[in-house]
């Protein structure tokens, strides 16, 4: 085959978008070093993956199962917690203060939508 076309692979994976998620899963895996089904023809990474589809040489399930698992993201227990925590932290640092005339200090409480900061005069922190 000297030139591929979409219409050699919609034969093998009906739908478009998911042909082209599996072309690309399998260009990734030859980059990184997967074995060739067919000869490379002077062909880049995709036209290859391509043509391997339009041939039937490579295992499609298995395609699906490497991009899913390579797009599944998971976290540790409890770390969502705990990262909550220290952007409520780094929120709390970026509010202004003032020095009541006490010579305590005042943490400003968000403000309401459609209220801002610049209507008030806020000495820089040091």
């Amino acid at each position: 085959m000297a030139r591929i076309t979409v219409e050699d692979c919609v034969q093998r994976v009906p739908n478009r978008f998911e042909l082209v998620m599996l072309a690309a899963q399998r260009a990734r895996d030859i980059s990184a070093g997967a074995p060739l089904t067919l000869d490379r023809d002077n062909d880049k990474n995709p036209v290859v993956a391509l043509r391997e589809i339009a041939e039937g040489t490579v295992d499609l399930d298995h395609l699906r199962y490497e991009l899913i698992h390579g797009l599944r993201r998971h976290a540790p227990l409890g770390a969502p917690e705990e990262e909550h925590h220290d952007i409520e932290k780094e929120l709390e640092a970026l509010l202004p203060v003032l020095e009541t005339e006490e010579g305590e200090a005042q943490v400003f409480e968000p403000l309401p939508e459609g209220q801002s900061y610049a209507e008030f005069d806020v000495p820089e922190r040091d």
